[in-house]
């Protein structure tokens, strides 16, 4: 079983629902807390044993490749001053050297076309895929789930979540063969579905772990554009469950759709509340603004 070492992070969106925060900041540089989105999820997938992460950029995104860089004067800086932890949250979770690869998509054309831009450093290998938006709150890393999962059934892994029947049109929905252990076999699924044709409520969350000949998939069908006018990555891989199995896992925790302004909020103070040196300032701002209600 070959082990899961790549992850893609697609990173090259507009972000224009935060406008105009990201007219010259990347969404994914928000912070939650005091830690950008594409932090947590780098460290997401370095916690689950990633060795190689594939950041796939865009235009005025050049704040991404510094942010995992050094920053020789701050840490002189800080250095000097004997700031230690000031100085290890600048470098001590940084990769090493030649671990991370930037790669430009050039036209923003969908969650299929952003993959099938890191197809020449995938190669013949299983890899991950994290969407920085979709913020998960859980006491284990579930990307490591799912990499147990594929170490388990040598097949192709899909984070899933329930959500409401009626927004089922907002999501790419599963449909379920059978259950079992905690693996759910996918049968089918389909892309924003309406919610009277949809074929569950477990909606695709943003995290996957993809057999590599899922690039063959995306090379045939990467000038097809689905739903939202894009190139979904939902279409290649329901073309490819005719051939290949496809199992999904469960997540229990907490989920937090940072694409929206909404998300966001709701995933600050969830964060602020999971730590230790947050949590009591949280709560009595919260008790202040609920008083004000």
């Amino acid at each position: 079983m070959q082990k899961v070492r790549k992850a893609i992070f697609p990173v090259g969106g507009l972000g224009t629902r935060f406008l105009p925060a990201t007219k010259a900041m990347p969404k994914e540089m928000l912070p939650v807390v005091d830690k950008p989105l594409i932090q947590y999820a780098f460290e997401e997938a370095r916690a689950a044993g990633i060795e190689q992460f594939i950041f796939i950029t865009g235009r005025n995104k050049n704040v991404l490749n510094n942010h995992f860089d050094h920053s020789y004067e701050l840490q002189k800086l800080l250095s000097e001053k004997a700031k230690k932890d000031l100085l290890a949250l600048t470098r001590d979770w940084l990769p090493e050297a030649g671990q991370i690869a930037f790669i430009r998509q050039q036209e923003a054309l969908g969650l299929g076309h952003a993959v099938w831009c890191a197809r020449n450093l995938i190669g013949d290998e299983p890899f991950a895929v994290l969407l920085a938006d979709e913020m998960l709150l859980s006491k284990k890393p579930f990307l490591q789930d799912m990499v147990e999962a594929y170490q388990k059934t040598g097949a192709s892994i899909i984070g899933v979540a329930k959500v409401p029947a009626k927004k089922t049109d907002k999501y790419g929905i599963i449909d379920v063969e059978k259950e079992e252990d905690g693996l759910i076999k996918i049968k089918g699924m389909v892309e924003k579905p309406a919610p009277d044709k949809a074929p569950s409520n477990l909606s695709i969350i943003g995290r996957y772990i993809l057999d590599p000949e899922i690039i063959s998939y995306l090379d045939k069908g990467r000038h097809i554009k689905g739903a939202g006018n894009e190139i979904q990555l939902t279409d290649s891989m329901s073309a490819m469950l005719a051939t290949k199995p496809f199992y999904g896992i469960k997540f229990t925790g907490e989920r937090y759709d940072c694409g929206s302004k909404k998300g966001f909020i709701a995933a600050n103070i969830a964060f602020a509340l999971a730590r230790k040196d947050m949590r009591a300032a949280t709560e009595q701002l919260i008790r202040r603004f609920a008083a004000k209600l």
